[in-house]
């Protein structure tokens, strides 16, 4: 997955629609491909993305995945699995209003709670700030009852969790999910680190369903001898 040349958080789903044929945006569409593939017998229908650290891009591509599935006519629900520190809201304008907090205490339904933000195409379930541990409220049953409600209503469920080896949150969503897409930012990420949280993973018996190397800097990748054929595929994007 190619930088997305976006300063701002709020330009970047701009950019997948003003762009449709950039390598990112095709970054975008062949990781779709490769999700929905990892099983034929049974398509994942609930993703997560997770990372080893923040700042790895996962929100992102969570992000442009969801626009991506909109764009084949999908339901697609995005949810701020990252309560602890939501950042949602710096991506589009968002209401001050309720959401998965709200939905898991039954004040509202999951109906009456998502957010429809038509610069994605896609309903959002924000997070809220929590008094509770957040990992005590993933553990619930009321969590995974939401999740098999939002199952029925929706062809893609897509969660943006906190990143693995900053807290056990993303270990305890994954229970639930059908695919675990784990990002790495190029030329950044340690081995160390992504060693060590893919194997906190295996520790749990979740499965990693791919890797996604994020932020790639093609003038930077000439450095490792890939600068030749990383650009080869230079004329079928549109940047």
């Amino acid at each position: 997955m190619p930088a997305i040349p976006a300063r701002r958080r709020k330009n970047v789903l701009k950019y997948f629609v003003d762009k449709p044929t950039s390598a990112a945006a095709e970054a975008i569409r062949n990781l779709r491909t490769s999700v929905l593939l990892s099983n034929i017998d049974n398509p994942p229908k609930v993703i997560m993305s997770t990372s080893s650290i923040p700042q790895e891009g996962k929100t992102t591509q969570s992000m442009a995945l969801a626009l991506n599935l909109t764009g084949l006519g999908k339901r697609v629900l995005l949810i701020e699995g990252d309560i602890r520190r939501r950042i949602f809201s710096q991506y589009f304008e968002l209401p001050n209003t309720n959401g998965l907090l709200s939905v898991l205490a039954g004040n509202l339904s999951l109906q009456d709670a998502v957010i429809r933000i038509d610069a994605l195409g896609a309903d959002v379930l924000i997070g809220e700030k929590a008094k509770t541990i957040a990992a005590d409220i993933f553990s619930s049953e009321r969590f995974a009852m939401l999740l098999e409600t939002a199952r029925e209503q929706y062809d893609y469920i897509i969660i943006d969790t906190p990143p693995v080896l900053a807290v056990p949150d993303a270990r305890i969503i994954g229970r639930h999910v059908d695919a675990i897409i784990y990002t790495v930012k190029w030329d950044s990420t340690s081995h160390r680190q992504v060693r060590e949280g893919l194997k906190a993973f295996e520790d749990v018996n979740l499965r990693v369903s791919g890797l996604v190397l994020g932020q790639i800097n093609a003038r930077g990748m000439k450095r490792y001898g890939y600068g030749d054929s990383y650009g080869a595929y230079h004329a079928y994007y549109a940047n």
